[in-house]
């Protein structure tokens, strides 16, 4: 039962109190969005009644500043496509994160993987400033027996390219010596390291930051009592780290029925701002009043 899971966060690793010390940043970059825009559901909750659905970026790119853009997982998409997704946010602080596409992360070998690469970073580019982190997850298969091939593949990438590593086998994480040699190996890499705070893997949130920038992946569910004393949890370790010198945040709400991440996104959004002394902008609710309602 969701109710007996110990959701609490374990304290900082070594690593993750030096790099924030070492910081330089004078400011911080805080970025909260969805992992989808395309949602028919929220049609008369965030977007008008009577939306389209190729309109659907137009209005979400009003509710948030950022999107874990998981379409590029599933499909490499060319310049041309990018540079239209990029013109709908023009103006505006909002920033692209896309995950890099299954054929490279989850088919195939690493080391064959250059073409695919060259084509999905061809794509990207076209972001242009609104292009945030790209994130590389491998699947629940993908264990240390890889390394080597997986620290090529790193090596090979470009060194502007702000990425953050999304690793689930269980050993990168159930070794000591394994998890030390993967995060002191990403520092020197200046890679950063996905933290995923889901029910049924708790060692995933991990809360190793080999860089002063954090990509965290929430999983709700659907707005159940423990999710928002999760979100208050992770609001005071947000503001330790944002205190001690983060230099960029990206949190992504994910829900087992998506409707519901609006929500979350809304009293995240406005526990960050009370508590650390932040001004982003919450979601509009189509309803007035539904956003003091939901947390009352």
């Amino acid at each position: 039962m969701i109710a007996q899971i110990d959701f609490r966060l374990p304290p900082d690793p070594p690593q993750t109190t030096a790099v924030l010390k070492k910081s330089h940043a004078t400011s911080s970059k805080v970025y909260v969005g969805c992992a989808k825009w395309g949602r028919k559901e929220w049609v008369g909750k965030i977007y008008p009644l009577s939306t389209k659905e190729k309109d659907f970026l137009r209005y979400y790119v009003r509710q948030f500043n950022c999107i874990e853009l998981n379409a590029t997982h599933y499909k490499i998409y060319g310049p041309e496509a990018i540079r239209k997704w990029a013109d709908v946010a023009q103006g505006k602080d909002f920033m692209f994160c896309p995950k890099f596409p299954q054929a490279i992360s989850h088919y195939g070998q690493l080391d064959h993987a250059h073409d695919l690469t060259s084509a999905f970073l061809e794509g990207i580019v076209a972001f242009g400033q609104h292009l945030g982190p790209c994130f590389l997850q491998f699947s629940e298969r993908f264990s240390p027996k890889r390394w080597p091939e997986l620290l090529a593949y790193l090596e090979s990438l470009p060194r502007d390219l702000q990425l953050f590593l999304e690793l689930r086998h269980p050993d990168w994480f159930d070794h000591p010596e394994i998890r030390t040699h993967l995060f002191d190996t990403l520092q020197k890499l200046q890679i950063g390291a996905v933290i995923t705070d889901t029910s049924g893997r708790r060692d995933v949130a991990h809360m190793q930051l080999p860089t002063p920038d954090a990509f965290i992946r929430f999983v709700g569910n659907n707005l159940h009592p423990t999710d928002y004393s999760r979100i208050d949890e992770w609001v005071d370790r947000l503001k330790k780290w944002l205190d001690a010198g983060l230099r960029n945040l990206y949190f992504f709400m994910h829900q087992h029925d998506e409707k519901d991440s609006p929500e979350l996104c809304t009293y995240l959004i406005r526990e960050l701002n009370r508590k650390c002394g932040l001004s982003l902008a919450e979601p509009k609710f189509m309803e007035p009043g539904l956003q003091g309602s939901l947390f009352s």
